[in-house]
C-alpha cells in the first residue's frame, strides 16, 4: 500500500470500532453533494477532488458521480483511495403510461458503467417529472398523477428485464422509492414490493424520501424484512418539509433548493431506530450517507454526515448494549 493511501485510510479505520454495531455493513456516500444536486455551482468539485475528500472524511465507497471516468480509469482512481464503486444509479424516464421507450437502453448503459467500474449494485428509481413533483410531500391526496395498471404491468416488466441482465453480469438490482416519482408512497412501496421477484429485485430504502412520501422508514424497514437490502441514509429538515407537505413550496425540487434534506442529526429522522431495525435483521448491505445539498462547504457536511454515524454505530453496538453494561 503507499504512503498516500495509507494516509488516506488512516481516519477511515479510527471511524470503525469492533464492537459497533452493523459489522457487516459498508458505509459510503453520494458525490451529489459536492455538486449540489439543485444545480448550484462549487468550487473544487472535479471528480479526483470528490474522491480524495471521500476518502478523507473516512467514507469506504460511493456512488458513481457526474463526470467521474469510467472503465479502468475509475477502477484505477478508487483503488489509489482505497474505495468502492458502491452503486450506479438509474434515473428510469416515466409517464402515468409507465416507463418510456428508450428506458431499458438508458439502464444497460447504467448497467456497463456499473460493470466496467467493477461495481457493486445497480440502484432504480423513477426518475423526476413535473406531475409528481409539485404532489412531492403530499402524494397520498386525492388527484395525485399516479401509474395505471397497465404502467404498473410496464414498469414491472422493465424491473425484472433490467434485473435479469444485471444478474448475468454478477449484480444485485435494487429499487430506490423516491420524493416527487410515482413510486413516493408507502402505498406504492407495498404495490411495487408485492408485484416484484424477490429472487431479482430488493429495495433501497432512502429513509429521507420514505419519509418526504409520508412513512416512518423504522416501520418500513420491520415490514419489509430481506426485501431491503441497500440504504440511503438522509436527515429530513421538518420546517421545510411542512412548507412542502402544506404547499408553500412548489415541489420537490424546490424543497431540495431550499435544503429539505439536511445533515445526520440534524433533522427528524430516527436513526438510531433505522440503525436498531437494521441490526434486527443482521443487516450487510451498504449504508449510503447522502445528503442532495448542502449550505456548508460540501467535506463538511459529508463529515458531520460519516462522524454522526460512527457515533451511533459505535452507541448502539454490543459495548453499548444493556448486556455489556456493568
Amino acid at each position: 500500500m503507499s504512503t498516500v493511501t495509507a494516509s488516506r485510510l488512516e481516519p477511515r479505520a479510527s471511524l470503525r470500532g469492533p464492537d459497533d454495531a452493523l459489522p457487516r455493513a459498508s458505509i459510503g456516500t453520494a458525490p451529489m453533494l459536492w455538486g449540489n444536486a439543485d444545480g448550484a455551482p462549487r468550487e473544487g468539485t472535479d471528480a479526483m477532488t470528490i474522491l480524495d475528500e471521500i476518502a478523507r472524511v473516512g467514507y469506504e465507497g460511493t456512488q458513481l458521480g457526474d463526470g467521474f471516468p469510467e472503465g479502468a480509469a475509475i477502477r484505477e482512481a478508487l483503488r489509489e483511495r482505497g474505495l468502492r464503486l458502491a452503486e450506479v444509479y438509474v434515473p428510469i424516464p416515466a409517464t402515468v403510461d409507465g416507463p418510456a421507450a428508450d428506458a431499458l437502453a438508458i439502464a444497460e448503459e447504467r448497467l456497463r458503467l456499473l460493470h466496467d467500474g467493477e461495481g457493486e449494485v445497480l440502484c432504480l428509481a423513477i426518475d423526476g417529472s413535473p406531475d409528481r413533483d409539485a404532489s412531492a410531500g403530499r402524494a397520498g391526496e386525492p388527484g395525485t398523477p399516479a401509474l395505471t395498471d397497465a404502467g404498473w404491468e410496464s414498469l414491472v416488466a422493465l424491473i425484472h428485464a433490467i434485473a435479469d441482465r444485471a444478474a448475468a453480469l454478477g449484480h444485485p438490482v435494487v429499487f430506490h422509492p423516491h420524493g416527487g416519482t410515482f413510486i413516493e408512497t408507502p402505498a406504492e412501496v407495498e404495490r411495487l414490493v408485492a408485484a416484484t421477484d424477490p429472487k431479482r429485485m430488493s429495495i433501497c430504502l432512502d429513509v429521507g424520501h420514505y419519509v418526504v412520501g409520508g412513512g416512518d422508514p423504522v416501520a418500513a424497514i420491520r415490514a419489509l424484512g430481506d426485501r431491503v437490502t441497500h440504504v440511503h441514509l438522509k436527515d429530513v429538515d421538518p420546517a421545510v418539509l411542512v412548507r412542502l407537505q402544506t404547499g408553500a413550496l412548489d415541489g420537490l425540487g424546490h424543497a431540495i433548493r431550499e435544503r429539505v434534506f439536511t445533515e445526520l442529526g440534524a433533522g427528524i429522522l430516527d436513526l438510531d431506530g433505522v440503525i436498531a431495525a437494521l441490526a434486527e435483521l443482521d443487516y450487510a448491505g451498504w449504508l449510503i450517507v447522502e445528503q442532495d445539498t448542502t449550505w456548508a462547504p460540501p467535506s463538511e457536511s459529508a463529515a458531520i454526515g460519516r462522524r454522526v454515524l460512527a457515533s451511533t454505530l459505535r452507541r448502539l453496538g454490543t459495548a453499548g448494549s444493556p448486556e455489556a453494561r456493568p
